[in-house]
């Protein structure tokens, strides 16, 4: 049970996809402009690794080593699609908000990664677990970058306004978005090697 434990967490901090692995940096940078947007991206996200990993570790026995890149890319571009009717239809202003970077999730470097250096070597279950862990790790951190940049662009968090005024423009524009990354990267890595 600790070794399925450890499948889960160590997307937390040991793998986190956006301070660890430096990976999925354009809807971290393109996103996040609030909370609410980061965590929506990061639970979207979350949704197709957990069912990609499973699909590719259930198929990876039977593909050929020449075409597994392929294969695995329409994997994840069907879990992909079906996300995205999923959101047009049930929840069409979220999908507004994001709209371009959902499709993009079938090339970002994080879904792929995670069932090339993963899923295609273990188990089913152990997959999911994998795929749970890195979702959640990478929902966290769009979800903190997008709160740090929202309560200083607009003194506001997930939308709800609580320092009256204008914020600081420049965290709700791109430079925000490294300035906020740049920092929550030095601080992380600074933690982990305490």
């Amino acid at each position: 049970m600790a070794n399925k434990l450890t499948l889960i967490t160590k997307g937390f901090i040991k793998d986190n996809p956006t301070f660890s692995l430096v990976l999925g940096m354009c809807p971290t940078l393109a996103t996040t402009t609030s909370a609410m947007n980061g965590l929506e991206m990061g639970l979207a996200t979350l949704f197709v690794l957990v069912l990609s990993n499973m699909a590719i570790s259930a198929i990876a026995p039977i593909v050929p080593d020449k075409v597994h890149i392929p294969v695995y890319i329409v994997v994840i571009a069907t879990f992909v699609t079906v996300l995205q009717l999923l959101m047009q239809a049930y929840v069409p202003a979220i999908y507004s908000t994001l709209g371009l970077f959902i499709p993009l999730i079938v090339v970002n470097c994080i879904v792929l990664g995670r069932a090339e250096a993963f899923a295609n070597k273990n188990s089913v279950i152990d997959s999911a677990l994998d795929g749970l862990g890195i979702g959640i790790g990478f929902t966290l951190s769009l979800t903190v970058i997008g709160l740090i940049r929202e309560i200083l662009g607009s003194g506001a968090a997930f939308g709800f306004k609580f320092i009256p005024g204008d914020g600081i423009l420049a965290f709700v524009m791109a430079p925000g978005a490294f300035l906020v990354l740049g920092y929550l990267m030095v601080l992380f890595n600074k933690f982990l090697k305490k």
